[in-house]
């Protein structure tokens, strides 16, 4: 099973960006962390991030194909972004949304999820940990299909 893993604006700063909020790890951190999660599992994930909006959806559009499946953490554009979740919507592969912090209880405007709609699950709140949550997930509804 392949999966892409997608992580949107700002997650390549994890360790320097609010730390109290986001923790010490950094983003290569989180990359080796999926990669051993994605092994233990039979999982191959291939990565993504970017700040841009438009380069997100043109990953989502290109994984159609390619992969069998997408964890997204589309981090601000999750509360913005109406073409992403059409992205996701379009290609018809299911999908993850991740958040490293709860989205339900942070500042008003960060509670709603556009993401959301297009996808079978949303983890929040278990920093690294959601990632590994998420690829049991998507291998669980895989094989249920």
């Amino acid at each position: 099973m392949k999966v892409l893993v997608i992580n949107g604006p700002n997650i390549n700063l994890l360790g320097v960006r609010e730390p109290e909020l986001y923790g010490s790890g950094s983003f290569d951190n989180l990359v080796k962390f999926i990669n051993e999660s994605a092994a233990s599992l039979g999982i191959e994930p291939m990565f993504f991030q970017s700040n841009c909006e438009g380069a997100i959806i043109d990953a989502i559009q290109n994984a159609m194909g390619d992969v069998d499946a997408i964890v997204i953490n589309p981090a601000a554009y999750t509360h913005t972004s109406i073409a992403i979740a059409d992205a996701l919507k379009a290609v018809g592969l299911p999908a993850v949304e991740v958040h490293l912090t709860d989205i339900k209880t942070r500042e008003p405007y960060r509670r709603i999820s556009y993401t959301s709609e297009a996808c079978i699950k949303t983890i929040c709140g278990m920093g690294f940990d959601g990632y590994r949550l998420a690829l049991i997930t998507l291998l669980e509804s895989v094989k249920q299909k």
